[in-house]
């Protein structure tokens, strides 16, 4: 192992968004508006959740739990790149970065699970009606949650035995506004053509076979209800379709990250913003507007608390 220098890397340097101060202002005001709406409204679908009786199925048990999910996902990077606008020069210290990329994989891991015990849940409720209330029971659903972050942590600790052994001595600067596995790589002074193809296979690939059995089973799904009685069919396949917009809306930024070779490219930075702030706080959204009972539950907790007036 051929080290470039002797000098060892005890902090990055992230290049950030942009280096231009009115586009970083704009940034800043487009950002804490986003949060400052969508994330509260990822609260309340958790407390109207758990507070509404009516709400009370396996599925609005995962949706709650993929809402907490996304909350821990959108604390590891955002708070960072807020409060990196107002710092001239962005540094991280090389922990600090290291735990970021541990977190952001153990939470992405976590929910990709969680994804695929939803896809579960709707299977048993659409194959298997019968045995659905036996099988599916409170404490399935705490099971599968519980080994959806345990599958995370997993994952992670993979992936950080891998890279936290890496020698860095110089350069320090990250092209991007957080820490993660593909700028990470590239700084490390030792060949890690190996390492890269490992950590393919091991994220990379995994998210694309995730990816593809989750769309399969979605799609056999559909099938099946085309087949079966019209009694509820609309709301059944309704469902379904809005879990197949939030496995394109996770998967699809993640398999253009982690699925390629680790080089940079123009939309990198842009697809890593929806990534891991936009499109994690708009999943229970997409979930939420689409379905009629969690919204006439809202109103019904926001009326008993005074914030809603409305019939």
């Amino acid at each position: 192992m051929e080290h470039r220098n002797s000098t060892k890397v005890t902090e990055f340097v992230l290049l950030g968004l942009s280096q231009t101060q009115g586009v970083q202002l704009f940034l800043l005001g487009l950002f804490l508006l986003f949060y400052s709406l969508i994330l509260p409204a990822n609260v309340l679908i958790i407390l109207t959740i758990n507070g509404d009786p009516h709400l009370g199925s396996p599925m609005y048990f995962f949706l709650a739990s993929l809402a907490f999910l996304d909350i821990c996902y959108c604390s590891v990077t955002p708070p960072r790149m807020l409060a990196d606008f107002f710092s001239c020069r962005k540094a991280i210290s090389y922990g600090a970065c290291m735990a970021q990329l541990f977190f952001l994989h153990f939470l992405g891991a976590a929910e990709m699970f969680l994804l695929i015990a939803m896809a579960f849940d709707r299977y048993m409720a659409i194959c298997k009606p019968l045995h659905y209330a036996t099988v599916v029971n409170r404490g399935v659903c705490w099971a599968l949650v519980v080994a959806s972050w345990i599958g995370g942590l997993i994952h992670s600790i993979i992936q950080f035995v891998f890279i936290a052994p890496l020698p860095f001595c110089g350069p320090n600067k990250l092209d991007n506004f957080f820490c993660d596995i593909p700028q990470v790589i590239k700084l490390a002074c030792t060949d890690t053509y190996i390492l890269e193809f490992i950590i393919f296979c091991t994220s990379g690939l995994a998210t694309c076979i995730c990816f593809l059995l989750l769309l399969i089973s979605y799609g056999v799904l559909l099938v099946r209800l085309r087949a079966s009685s019209p009694n509820g069919k609309s709301k059944v396949a309704s469902t379904c379709v809005t879990h197949i917009m939030i496995v394109f809306v996770m998967f699809g930024p993640a398999i253009y990250l982690y699925c390629r070779p680790f080089r940079s490219f123009p939309m990198d930075k842009v697809v890593a913003v929806f990534h891991t702030v936009v499109f994690p706080l708009m999943n229970p959204m997409i979930y939420t507007l689409r379905n009629r009972e969690i919204l006439s539950a809202m109103k019904r907790l926001l009326g008993r608390s005074g914030l809603w007036k409305g019939k």
